[in-house]
């Protein structure tokens, strides 16, 4: 008799569950880009740290 509450309680179901996708690749996709800004940072380091040693040998 009450379709119209079966109806919205089906559509609060299946937002409820969109989100919890939602929110899970939110949540890989942060771990993601945490590890490679990580990687990043490390190479940039590394080129960093050559390119002073490269300069340095000009002083010596």
């Amino acid at each position: 008799m009450d379709s119209k509450g079966q109806a919205s309680a089906e559509f609060i179901l299946l937002f409820g569950g969109i989100m919890v996708v939602v929110l899970l690749v939110v949540y890989m996709y942060n771990n993601y880009i945490g590890d490679l800004s990580d990687e990043i940072a490390s190479n940039e380091v590394k080129i960093f740290n050559s390119e002073l040693n490269s300069l340095g040998n000009y002083f010596k």
